[in-house]
């Protein structure tokens, strides 16, 4: 791809509020329909702007990638929906769009729209990314809907006799998802579940019930051809940890995964450990696992299933912020294998062990602790339990109008402001 195929205006920090404004920077799309690439990111666009940008898109028969990432910074919630309609109503009909990058724009509930009416139609879509836009968890509902409405869409088009690319990447991190949309989301994954590879949702509030929800079966369980899957930075404790541990080995295709800063605590660690010493995973090349109160103990049964042969793939383990000391036996020869294994490969990319600069030491106390953490763990999880059972029971009478009774939820929060 050559740079005469690529539009830029990326992160010129430009004020473009009128037609004017953006007419002194589009001559390239005038001049030239094959534009693969455009970037508009590190800008701020008004609705005129973007009114007069849309038949410009719209002619770019040949656009794979639109990077739109922090294009709205300092406008109205009330400027955005329009501008983001005009962008997205363009971009609609092009059929070689399969990436788009939305990351860093605030979408809720006031502003996702536009992007759930182009996310539910917009066959062509591969690549999706969403990072950072304030979702929130009703929002969140609305994308992960119109994801399984694009499934939907997709398979349409097949039946037509279409070549229609599968959903392969869902970025969505940062956004306050929490565990209220993470049945929503299990669907949308299940819709696409034979073409999904990626799944990055970091820092999203996302709790055990939540974890356990989006990782059965009836969610990225049941996607067994995910090679990233990235969830550092929400709640798992024992109740995540067991449904990943009974899916990990259904995903033998897995090359990365992120679980750090999730408090899985070395138990934890432990179960995933055993999960991965099946040896069904064996294309794992990154493991992420900082920041989780993992000790030496741990880290050494880590040692021991890569010494057995269980992670042949393994290239490189994150370890930093747990307890246990630098010099740790089992870290010093984790290192060493990863070493010798690059040596062999010869290869680039990431290699070996993260910098280990904030680690704690390991106490006597740490044990009792952990004894004390899993028995409070227990009974949280059965007063959850009976606080699930109540309302279960509470909304038996109006089960078969759980779709309809969402949207209206969505209705009546989205005259809210967005936060």
């Amino acid at each position: 791809m050559s740079d005469s195929n690529v539009f830029a205006l990326g992160a010129q920090g430009l004020k473009l509020d009128t037609e004017a404004d953006i007419g002194k920077h589009t001559a390239p799309l005038k001049e030239n329909t094959s534009i693969t690439t455009i970037n508009l990111t590190g800008n701020t666009l008004g609705a005129p702007a973007c009114a007069a940008l849309a038949p410009l898109l719209s002619a770019q028969k040949n656009l794979q990638t639109a990077q739109l990432a922090d294009i709205f910074t300092s406008r109205l919630l009330s400027e955005i929906p329009p501008a983001l309609d005009s962008l997205l109503t363009a971009l609609l009909p092009l059929e070689k769009l399969e990436t788009v990058d939305l990351s860093d724009n605030a979408f809720g509930l006031n502003t996702v729209a536009p992007l759930e009416s182009f996310l539910s139609q917009h066959v062509p879509l591969r690549h999706l990314i969403l990072n950072n836009n304030g979702l929130g968890p009703e929002a969140g509902i609305k994308v992960a809907n119109a994801l399984s409405a694009l499934a939907d869409r997709k398979a349409e088009a097949r039946k037509q006799g279409r070549e229609v690319p599968d959903l392969e990447t869902v970025v969505c991190g940062r956004n306050r998802l929490e565990t209220g949309s993470m049945a929503a989301w299990t669907r949308a994954y299940q819709a696409h579940r034979k073409g999904i590879r990626v799944v990055k949702m970091v820092q999203n509030g996302i709790r055990p019930q939540g974890i356990a929800t989006l990782l059965s079966l009836e969610g990225l369980g049941g996607c067994e051809s995910l090679e990233t899957v990235d969830l550092q930075d929400n709640t798992f404790t024992s109740l995540g940890v067991q449904a990943l541990a009974a899916v990990l080995p259904k995903w033998k295709g897995l090359r990365e995964l992120g679980l750090g800063d999730l408090l899985l605590g070395a138990r934890g660690m432990g179960v995933v450990v055993d999960a991965l010493g099946q040896g069904k995973n064996q294309e794992l090349r990154v493991l992420r696992v900082q920041y989780n109160e993992i000790d030496s103990r741990a880290v050494g049964k880590l040692v021991q299933i890569v010494q057995k042969g269980a992670l042949e793939g393994l290239r490189r383990a994150e370890l930093n912020g747990n307890k246990f000391s630098e010099d740790d036996e089992g870290v010093e020869k984790l290192r060493e294998i990863l070493e010798e294994r690059k040596e062999e490969k010869g290869e680039d990319g990431e290699w070996g062990i993260d910098e280990l600069s904030d680690l704690e030491e390991e106490s006597d106390e740490d044990e009792d602790e952990e004894e004390e953490e899993e028995v409070k763990e227990e009974r949280e999880l059965k007063a959850e339990k009976v606080l699930k059972d109540a309302d279960q029971e509470e909304a038996a009478n109006v089960s078969q109008k759980k779709d309809a009774d969402v949207d209206e939820l969505a209705e009546r929060i989205g005259k809210t402001e967005m936060v």
